[in-house]
């Protein structure tokens, strides 16, 4: 028989939203998360707004040593993957810990913390030559990006397969599809897999501001990430995280596991061309979504729902437009398709395990989350967008894409378990 992988347990933590309930509440209510910077002066900067998460370690459940040595990036994994837990039910001491793993995507590691540091150590800048005695014992931890999934691994008592996955911003589809494809392999039979980035510090702010990718929409930022509207002019960087606990369908089954969602096909592919760069026929994009739907052996007119990538940047949008009606053919003009980055930003590698979340969320409850803040259409991005308002639909399959510089295209199939081929 074919191994299938089930998403039995989700644990979030996203802007203005602590917890799975709240960030899908946030999610339907179609209201922003999106302020200006308050974790540092963002005066100098060209953007000056993100999606903040409020967020105490200690409040949260992680012990001062814990919130000593974990970068944020690492406490927010740690504490989606106890959500995760909980909401699964599954007992790890039922289970094998060498058939239990993690993967983890992020796309910048554990930048707060290497950029504090490195802030201490140089004083400030003054010194080429730094002085390491002013370094935590941890520095190195926040240097390699692995330490992330090293700490959930710790956490879940996973002995099987541990990574990490950074593909810049579609990390966290591709960490969930890496973890599929063990579960379907027979290498786990329980992955604890998603994505999380803490990158709101000042040297990501700089580099979204070199290359002009965020929004300079800094009077208004509650309205800034405009996805698919004719006045968008950037994205709204944002943190977060998303953490599942993904089953082989016959164990989750043997154990009685509620089950949210099939992670039914998934694909990745690289544009080989630019580095920001995306051709308006959105010919990379499409050649995913074709894979990733063969492999879950459906069909385009099958697909309910489409999570856009929905960045808020002319060229994104375009690209994708064209990639959904390259796919989808003429059922792309009769699908519902939106960004929830226009609610609570771009997280960059975590943003696609957010969006994995909300898309299980909505086939769980019938409702398509809106595109927030769309209230004047692009004429060149002509699909149902979901404006403003969330809507009623049951939703069976969902397809959801995720778009990344350095030509990074993923698409993920997700299912109602029950349905499709076995």
């Amino acid at each position: 028989m074919t191994r299938r992988a089930v998403i039995t347990g989700i644990g979030v933590l996203a802007p203005s939203a602590n917890g799975t309930k709240s960030f899908w509440d946030l999610l339907v209510s179609g209201q922003t998360a999106t302020r200006r910077i308050s974790f540092f002066d963002p005066t100098p900067f060209r953007s000056q707004v993100a999606a903040e998460c409020d967020f105490d370690p200690l409040r949260a459940g992680l012990s001062h040593q814990q919130s000593r040595r974990m970068d944020r990036a690492a406490q927010f994994a740690v504490v989606s993957a106890r959500e995760s837990l909980a909401d699964s039910g599954l007992d790890l001491e039922r289970t094998d810990p060498t058939r239990r793993g993690v993967v983890i995507g992020s796309a910048v590691g554990c930048t707060m913390s290497l950029e504090r540091e490195y802030v201490v150590v140089s004083d400030g800048g003054a010194r080429w030559l730094v002085d390491e005695s002013h370094a935590v014992p941890h520095l190195f931890d926040y240097l390699v990006p692995s330490a992330i999934a090293r700490e959930v691994a710790w956490e879940v008592g996973a002995e099987g397969p541990v990574s990490l996955v950074s593909t810049g911003c579609t990390s966290g589809l591709d960490a969930v599809g890496r973890a599929a494809e063990l579960v379907v392999e027979g290498s786990a039979d329980v992955m604890v897999c998603g994505a999380t980035d803490a990158p709101i510090s000042p040297i990501t702010v700089a580099c979204f501001d070199a290359i002009k990718a965020t929004t300079p929409r800094n009077d208004d930022p509650a309205t800034a990430s405009r996805p698919f509207d004719r006045t968008r002019n950037g994205f709204v960087l944002g943190e977060g995280s998303a953490v599942f606990v993904l089953e082989e369908l016959e164990h989750a089954r043997r154990r009685g596991a509620h089950l949210y969602a099939e992670v039914a096909g998934f694909a990745s592919r690289a544009n080989a061309h630019h580095m920001t760069g995306l051709r308006p026929d959105g010919v990379e994009m499409a050649e995913a979504i074709r894979v990733a739907l063969a492999r879950a052996r459906s069909a385009p007119t099958e697909v309910d729902y489409v999570n856009a990538h929905g960045s808020g940047t002319k060229q994104n949008d375009r690209h994708e437009t064209a990639a959904v009606k390259r796919s989808l053919g003429r059922h792309a003009y009769d699908t519902p398709v939106s960004s929830i980055k226009s609610m609570i930003g771009h997280s960059l590698g975590a943003i696609g395990s957010l969006e994995i979340a909300a898309c299980a969320l909505a086939m769980e409850n019938g409702v398509v989350p809106p595109t927030a803040n769309l209230r004047e259409p692009d004429p060149e991005c002509d699909l149902d967008y979901v404006p403003l308002r969330a809507r009623e639909r049951r939703v069976d399959t969902v397809l959801s894409v995720g778009s990344g510089f350095g030509g990074f295209q993923s698409a993920m199939v997700l299912r109602r378990p029950g349905r499709g081929a076995a």
